[in-house]
């Protein structure tokens, strides 16, 4: 039985709207995949480049959550 893993990338348009594509791994084999707008893609090397890349020109949601968080 394979296992599967899910991990996700999210990212801000300039609108403070939220988009998230989420890479899969079953296997070997990695497909990423937007919520936003359902759109998929096969990614052997690299799937969280290929995420960031889809956000930002898809969708201009180039604001890392994460970096984006200030202390205090």
């Amino acid at each position: 039985m394979l296992e599967i893993n899910t991990s996700k990338v999210s990212r801000w348009d300039h609108h403070g709207r939220e988009h998230v594509v989420r890479v899969l791994r079953r296997g070997t084999q990695r497909t990423v995949r937007c919520d936003t707008c359902g759109w998929r893609k096969g990614a052997q090397f690299l799937p969280w480049l290929k995420a960031e890349e889809h956000l930002a020109e898809a969708h201009q949601a180039t604001v890392d959550p994460a970096e984006s968080q200030t202390d205090g």
